[in-house]
């Protein structure tokens, strides 16, 4: 068994264990039972954590998630008041992350399909990158708040499709950035 550690730290070290098995192993191999053996703790102390495999994985995706919304932020706060800027500084943020996490995300994403566990927590995550972008673009374009929060929608689309591409490498991460910059500059 591994050595104690307070409630917190395991949840972090079994979430850090779950991304490198994903990441070595695809989603298939990550079970539970999985999980507990590779981090060195009981299946009760995983089953206590999440709950079930679906649990898992959505903290999981939760927890990448919640990366690149703070880088995401981070990005916003340093960005100048220029709309080309800051669409530079957005789509640099969303390739950065998915660069970082690697195929993990959208394998999470992949074998959750229809576990509504992670539809709700889609949705919720989409309705929260929307709410980021348009807000820190509203201010910077010509349209109505509402339609730029409409055509958000449509950009974090474009942006999860192009960071699948750059992912599985059908293109390169500075020609994602380029696509997605030119979509938010030339449609806002």
């Amino acid at each position: 068994m591994s050595k104690k550690l307070s409630k917190a730290e395991r949840y972090v070290q079994l979430l850090e264990t779950a991304r490198d098995m994903v990441r070595e192993s695809g989603t298939d191999a990550l079970t539970l039972g999985a999980l507990a053996a590779r981090a060195g703790v009981s299946k009760p102390i995983a089953y206590d954590h999440f709950e079930s495999r679906s649990g898992l994985m959505v903290a999981l995706y939760r927890e990448i998630n919640e990366r690149q919304v703070r880088a995401t932020e981070e990005a916003i706060r340093q960005a100048p008041t220029d709309l080309q800027q800051i669409a530079q500084l957005l789509a640099e943020a969303y390739m950065n992350c998915h660069e970082a996490v690697g195929s993990e995300f959208h394998a999470i994403s992949g074998a959750l399909k229809g576990a509504p566990e992670m539809e709700a927590y889609q949705r919720e995550m989409v309705d929260g990158h929307v709410a980021l972008y348009a807000a820190a673009l509203a201010p910077l374009s010509d349209l109505q708040e509402e339609e730029v929060q409409q055509r958000c929608i449509a950009i974090i689309g474009a942006a999860d499709a192009l960071s699948g591409a750059m992912i599985r490498y059908r293109l390169s991460k500075a020609e994602a950035v380029e696509k997605l910059v030119s979509l938010i500059t030339m449609w806002l």
